[in-house]
This record gives structure tokens, C-alpha cells and sequence, in this order.
């Protein structure tokens, strides 16, 4: 009975000199813990918790911290990015404001100084001033759309749209610019009927944006082609031409606020730098999204993916 009774208290003591153990451990893993969170932080660097431990409980631990700070460190991550770009919109915003207004005032003040001049060359002048006017507007209103859809404050109700007359009746707007300007035109509209679900509006819009786009920088190779396909579950559409085309370097980026390519900053897409950048936050506004792939004098292909509405 002694001896039974002798083992249990020696038990008891290995359990608690063993818990004892652990707790010290314990204390010695959260503080390393601790350490490793302040040094990490302090230094803003991109590492991730590595400690060794044989506790479930505690490698449970780390990973959800890890977790926390690969989110933070994404966080981190894209508000500097999203700060670089504001610097730079506002720069451009700046530069490209400043221009027509600076040409404006020039034709303002030569109106005013010379009050003799012929009626036919101050017609012109006006002109000039009401053009650069609108341009500037423009870019006004470029720049509070997007903000707008950015925002979140674009009120855009979603509802069935007949994607072949939509398509139809946007391509058809430009046929005297195309007939104009030399044009061969490529227009494949399925005869049934195609509905997808957006919002009509924005779509034309959209669309706009898109041909207006490949008459403008497509015109090297004269043709320009819009496509309406569908599978199970979406509708395309695809608008394409034969110019210049975009080097691969820079497909990734021409969605991008005001993103400057080589040959001429800013004035690639609509002008304003936003043209293309308002057209993808519309599609994706609308539960869509918008792809690129181009070949230089080639083909140059902008697809609007939509989901699909089974009639």
C-alpha cells in the first residue's frame, strides 16, 4: 500500500515538474513570438513567422498570424502602389488640364488685342477655343466618371440586354467615319438571338470606347471587325482592327490610369489617358470583364465577356 501510494506522489511530481516544463517553454516560445512580431514590423519587411515547436495549438498560432501578416503586408503593398498611381494621375490630370487651357487663353487674349481683326479669322479662332473647350470637358468628365465608378456612387441597374441589337445599332452609328475613311468592314452577328445580362447603357458605352478606339489607332490597316459569340454560360464580344497593334510589353498595363506608352503619352486611348481604364471598371461593373491580345499590323483583339441570359 506504501509503495502504491509512493508511486502516485512520485507520478504527480513528473506532472507537475513536466507541466512546469512546459510552461516555461511556453513563455519562452511567446516571447521569441513577441520578438519576432516587433522586429517584423519595425523593419516592414515581407517575412513570415518561423518558429519550431511541437504544439498543436501553437503552430495553429502561427500560421493564423502569418495569415495576418501576408495580408498586411499585401495591404502594405497596394497602397503603395495605389499611391504612386494617384501621384502620377494627378501629375498627368495637371499637364493635361493645362494644355488646352493654355491654348484657350492664348486665342482669348489675341481676340482681345486686336479688336480690327477680319471676321472670317476670328470666327476661326472661336472655333479653335470652342474645340479645345469641349476637349477640356472631356477630360473632366473623364476624370469624375471614373472616380465615381471607382467609388462605388455609379448607379447602374442590371437587366436582360438583346446583345444582337445592341451590337448592331453600335456599329452601325460609325458606318458614314468608316465609309469615309476607307474602311473594309467585318460585322458577324448571329441570326438567333443573344442576350446577355449588364446594363445597356454602360454597354454601349463600352462598345463606343472600343470601336472609337480601333478607328483611331487601327486606321494603318483599314480593316475593323466586331463579333458577337456566345457558349453555355456567356456572350462575347469582340472588337478588332489590323493597325499598329500593341507590344506585348505594355498589354498588361493599358488598363491602368493614365498609363504613358512610348509614342505618344496619354493620347494612345480616348485621349484623356481613361478611356480604356473607364471601359474595364464598366464591364466589370457589370459582372464581366474585358481581355486584349494583340499582334503588331496583325490583329489587335478587345473581347467583353458578359454572362449569358438563357431566354
Amino acid at each position: 500500500m506504501t509503495f502504491i501510494l509512493l508511486m502516485m506522489i512520485a507520478i504527480l511530481i513528473c506532472i507537475v515538474m513536466y507541466q512546469a516544463v512546459n510552461r516555461v517553454g511556453h513563455r519562452k516560445q511567446l516571447r521569441r513570438l513577441r520578438s519576432e512580431i516587433e522586429r517584423i514590423s519595425s523593419l516592414a519587411t515581407h517575412e513570415k513567422l518561423l518558429l519550431m515547436t511541437t504544439d498543436r495549438e501553437f503552430k495553429a498560432l502561427l500560421i493564423e498570424i502569418n495569415r495576418l501578416l501576408e495580408a498586411q503586408h499585401q495591404m502594405s503593398s497596394n497602397y503603395a502602389k495605389m499611391e504612386i498611381s494617384m501621384k502620377k494621375m494627378v501629375s498627368n490630370i495637371s499637364h493635361d488640364l493645362k494644355t488646352p487651357l493654355t491654348v484657350v487663353l492664348g486665342y482669348i487674349e489675341m481676340l482681345h488685342l486686336d479688336p480690327a481683326m477680319q471676321a472670317d479669322e476670328r470666327e476661326r479662332m472661336l472655333g479653335k477655343v470652342y474645340v479645345k473647350t469641349q476637349e477640356t470637358l472631356g477630360l473632366i468628365h473623364d476624370f469624375f466618371d471614373l472616380a465615381k465608378l471607382e467609388s462605388g456612387d455609379q448607379d447602374m441597374p442590371m437587366t436582360r440586354i438583346l446583345m444582337n441589337e445592341r451590337c448592331g445599332k453600335t456599329i452601325l452609328a460609325y458606318y458614314d467615319i468608316l465609309a469615309e475613311q476607307g474602311y473594309l468592314v467585318h460585322i458577324e452577328i448571329p441570326d438567333q438571338p443573344i442576350y446577355g445580362f449588364g446594363n445597356d447603357e454602360a454597354l454601349h458605352r463600352v462598345l463606343n470606347n472600343l470601336i472609337s478606339n480601333s478607328i483611331q489607332y487601327g486606321n494603318h490597316g483599314k480593316q475593323l471587325g466586331l463579333t458577337l459569340r456566345e457558349d453555355e454560360s456567356s456572350v462575347y464580344v469582340d472588337i478588332w482592327d489590323r493597325g499598329k497593334g500593341i507590344d506585348a510589353m505594355h498589354i498588361d498595363h493599358v488598363f491602368e490610369r493614365m498609363y504613358t506608352l512610348e509614342d505618344s503619352r496619354n493620347k494612345f486611348y480616348q485621349g484623356s489617358g481613361l478611356g480604356l481604364t473607364i471601359t474595364k471598371r464598366l464591364v466589370e461593373s457589370m459582372g464581366g470583364s474585358i481581355h486584349l491580345r494583340s499582334k503588331p499590323y496583325e490583329l489587335t483583339v478587345f473581347t467583353v465577356q458578359l454572362k449569358k441570359v438563357h431566354y
